[in-house]
């Protein structure tokens, strides 16, 4: 899950950093798929950042069902009456992406929440469903998950079996100890030697797999390790078991704020396009392939960007750098060869 936040701090903290964990720990007890409860709100409204021990700004959005765009969603789906909106949350969760709140059951972060932004204006009634990483692509195959919306990487392999909208742009980061005077500086050779983990499944494994697999050519080592959760990765980059953790950039921005006053800070340690080299990555809302969805999911974006809710959904997770000017339906993602 490529690069690039400004983050103002809106974090408070160590306070919500300590809660965070304890909740992402109550949500690894869950297990499995889950559903994950969602709060009553008033017709038209829906809250950003509820819930969100500190990793948002909470603010009410006005969001009204737009019939025009609503009119184009399959008849299976209106005649149900809601959307539902696949998160790739268990075990443990990653904030400001996905997490469970501090009711500690209710699913929080920017990417849950502009599922039931998009819901709103497609007239349904979010339900989200949580699951795996792994799980959540079973559930859109199956048709169990109508659309997911989970830091999903805009790839040209994948879109042999989905089809996707846009929603934020995707950069990666490499996450180390503070006190590391390691730096990525974009080219893959400076990894040698080093020990790096990432989450299995990932589009950032897939391109960290084919920089040890350049280096093994050039008769070089880079070792890649895996550990089950977040919690544990956390662990091993305070322990020194691990050089740096491959990972999304809103993720690595969030932690390092929420480390900074701790005995083990870590920070920011370098940027890529999720997309490779030469492209901007996109993440984006994922369908089954010739679901009808990927169009009213874009068309419900584009009118949330054009009326100003984008924005503050966005600002309310400190993530307004990763700003599109439009949603698009399949643009060009990730290069088969990842060149």
């Amino acid at each position: 899950m490529p690069s690039q936040f400004s983050r103002r701090s809106l974090i408070r903290g160590l306070t919500a950093a300590t809660t965070t964990l304890s909740l992402a720990g109550a949500l690894a007890a869950c297990g499995g798929d889950s559903d994950a409860a969602t709060t009553t709100e008033s017709a038209g409204t829906v809250t950003v950042g509820q819930l969100s021990n500190g990793a948002a700004k909470e603010t009410k959005l006005k969001v009204s069902e737009v019939k025009s765009i609503s009119a184009e969603l399959p008849a299976s789906v209106r005649r149900s009456g809601k959307l539902v909106i696949g998160v790739g949350a268990l075990p443990s969760g990653s904030a400001p992406l996905n997490y469970v709140g501090s009711d500690q059951k209710t699913l929080t972060g920017s990417e849950p929440d502009l599922g039931r932004l998009v819901a709103a204006v497609l007239g349904l009634e979010p339900e989200i469903k949580n699951s795996t990483w792994e799980n959540l692509f079973v559930g859109v195959d199956s048709g169990k998950v109508d659309v997911a919306f989970s830091n999903v990487t805009d790839t040209e392999e994948r879109k042999k079996k989905y089809e996707f909208a846009s929603y934020r742009k995707d950069n990666l980061a490499f996450e180390v100890p503070k006190k590391s005077t390691w730096n990525f500086d974009g080219d893959y050779r400076n990894l040698v030697g080093k020990t790096v983990t990432v989450g299995s499944g990932t589009n950032q494994e897939k391109i960290l797999l084919e920089w040890k697999a350049k280096l093994a050519k050039e008769g070089k080592k880079l070792t890649v390790k895996y550990f089950p959760d977040q919690n544990a990765i956390n662990l091993a980059l305070r322990s020194g078991k691990v050089d740096a953790y491959f990972g999304p950039n809103p993720a690595v921005a969030y932690r390092s704020r929420q480390t900074a006053n701790t005995p083990n800070p870590t920070r920011n340690a370098g940027t890529f396009s999720g997309a490779g080299e030469t492209l901007q990555g996109l993440i984006a809302a994922t369908s089954k392939k010739d679901s009808g969805l990927a169009k009213p999911v874009a068309d419900a974006i584009n009118h949330l960007i054009e009326n100003g809710q984008y924005a503050k959904w966005l600002a309310a997770y400190n993530l307004s750098n990763e700003a599109v000017a439009k949603s698009e339906i399949n643009p060009p993602g990730l290069p088969l060869d990842n060149s």
